[in-house]
């Protein structure tokens, strides 16, 4: 997705999020990152690490990866339609994207990925204990 100007487009739809390797290295090389920042304290978590397992699966189409990478780039990105800063309504465009990006590639998130986001969030508590 290309911003004019460092600006979000007003409306994203679908179809803006088509297969960019910009996008995936983003997501492969930050999600994890921000991922560990937000887990657990916002809803969305587990939508977006099901997504990002549905992305990185090689079964996965093409037209879905894009959405996927894209709607997760959109996470990761600094520039924001509203900056994450602001408490309480800073992750509200991020969860808007990511709910739409789980929607349009809901047959292609599989239980396996599914069953993924739930051991990374099973194993957290564990990974923090063994951490101290």
């Amino acid at each position: 997705m290309e911003l004019e100007n460092d600006k979000l487009p007003a409306v994203l739809k679908a179809e803006e999020f088509k297969y960019s390797k910009e996008n995936e290295q983003i997501v492969k090389k930050d999600f994890w990152r921000k991922m560990k920042k937000f887990a657990g304290k916002i809803p969305f978590t587990k939508d977006a690490v099901a997504m990002y397992y549905c992305a990185i699966d090689a079964k996965t189409p093409l037209w879905a990866k894009g959405i996927a990478f894209g709607a997760l780039a959109y996470f990761i990105a600094p520039i924001d339609a509203i900056p994450d800063a602001f408490i309480g309504l800073g992750l509200t465009d991020d969860a808007a994207i990511i709910a739409a990006g789980v929607r349009a590639i809901a047959g292609q998130v599989t239980e396996e990925h599914r069953e993924k986001s739930e051991l990374f969030f099973d194993d957290e508590p564990k990974k923090e204990g063994a951490r101290r």
